[in-house]
């Protein structure tokens, strides 16, 4: 899944209307996000986040989720090769809607879909892909034909496999980011590692490589060092075949 020419093209575009006309360069940006938006809707990739699991939730963690919203929605704004975003199980009179009215300017014309039907029914079941990291599967490619799925949930909020059991419950598909297949442990002073992200965190990871094809340069944008995991060259490069063994039995 290669970027278009035409995508390239309308970029190369996008470059000279700034260099020669830069006083109608935010005009030309704002067209030009709202077209490859547009587009995504009708063949791009598909992402919900499921905002059903929202209702326990101190105003703390709803403050963090409107965020990561807010971040998320503004990574896909720049990206070349855009997602199309649902954001379900989500009411407007809703304590999440509010905040995110408060917290995210223009939240309102956000270029996205919202809808208080749950991603379960929203599509066929078979369509759908559960993203946890409590998955047996590793996710391979992004499948223009599925519809993936995020747990809208905070670190704050999460019990352990609540997102892996509600796909269950609707037979539904499930995946994890390929972290254990491309990075290792690291040592760290709290002997921490987690495979748990922010849902933007997760989105940059998966857009990055719907746009490279590449899983160490997408993982590398979204697990931070502080997660306990590296990836697996950053401990091979540069090292001798010994201390590569012996540091990765330190940290598995």
């Amino acid at each position: 899944m290669r970027a278009s020419g035409g995508r390239d093209a309308a970029h190369r575009e996008c470059n000279v209307v700034l260099s020669i006309c830069p006083q109608h360069s935010k005009r030309f940006l704002r067209s030009l996000t709202k077209e490859r938006l547009l587009e995504a809707k009708h063949s791009g990739p598909r992402l919900c986040i499921d905002l059903s699991m929202t209702h326990h939730m101190s105003k703390k963690e709803l403050s963090r989720l409107a965020g990561q919203i807010r971040r998320l929605y503004g990574s896909n704004k720049k990206a070349n090769r855009p997602f199309w975003i649902y954001l379900t199980g989500f009411t407007t009179d809703s304590p999440l809607y509010e905040e995110c009215l408060r917290m995210n300017d223009g939240f309102s014309s956000y270029l996205l879909d919202i809808t208080e039907e749950d991603c379960f029914s929203l599509f066929p079941l078979e369509t759908l892909v559960y993203l946890t990291p409590d998955s047996e599967h590793a996710l391979e490619d992004i499948d223009l034909n599925k519809v993936y799925i995020l747990g809208g949930l905070v670190d704050e909020s999460i019990q352990k496999k609540v997102t892996f059991q509600k796909a269950q419950e609707h037979s539904v598909n499930t995946a994890r980011l390929p972290i254990q297949e491309y990075m290792v442990r690291c040592q760290n002073e709290k002997n921490y590692h987690s495979e748990i992200l922010a849902i933007n965190q997760v989105f940059d990871i998966l857009s990055t490589y719907f746009e490279t094809q590449n899983w160490p340069e997408a993982l590398k944008k979204g697990v931070s060092s502080r997660k306990g995991y590296i990836l697996q060259n950053s401990v091979d490069d540069g090292q001798p075949k010994e201390l590569q063994k012996a540091k990765l039995l330190e940290v598995s």
